[in-house]
C-alpha cells in the first residue's frame, strides 16, 4: 500500500518511525563515551540506527535507562534498510551482586536474634 505513496511521503513516514522507535526504547549502548539507543534487541544480536554509526565491533555495554543489564562482545554489523544489525559473539549479563564463593546451608537460620 505504501508503494503507492509519493517518495517524499514514504521517506517521511519512515523517518517517523524510526523516530518513534528510538524514542520508546529504554535501551542503550554505550561504546565508550557515546550513546546510542537501541532500536530492537534479540537473543544474539541487536539493531542500532544506521545514521549514528556505520560500523561497531568490540566490547559494548548495554543499559536499561541507568541499569546496566550485560556486556556483549559484537563480532560483525552489517547494514540493512537503515538500520545496522550487530551480531553478539557472547552476551554476559550483569549481577546485581557478587558470586558466592562457598555453598550456603538451606537449613541455616535468615537471622539471629539477641539474648537481650
Amino acid at each position: 500500500m505504501l508503494e503507492f505513496l509519493p517518495q517524499e511521503i514514504r521517506d517521511g513516514l519512515m523517518a517517523a518511525q524510526k523516530r518513534d522507535q528510538k524514542r520508546r526504547s529504554r535501551l542503550r549502548v554505550h561504546v565508550g563515551d557515546d550513546v546510542f539507543p537501541v532500536l530492537r534487541m534479540w537473543e544474539n544480536g541487536l539493531a542500532l540506527d544506521a545514521d549514528s554509526m556505520t560500523q561497531l565491533r568490540g566490547l559494548i555495554d548495554i543499559y536499561d535507562g541507568a541499569n546496566h543489564i550485560s556486556q556483549c562482545l559484537v563480532i560483525a554489523s552489517t547494514t540493512e534498510e537503515g538500520e545496522l544489525i550487530c551480531d553478539f559473539k557472547r552476551c554476559s549479563h550483569v549481577a546485581q551482586k557478587a558470586a558466592l564463593d562457598f555453598v550456603q546451608d538451606e537449613a541455616a537460620p535468615v537471622g539471629y536474634l539477641s539474648k537481650n
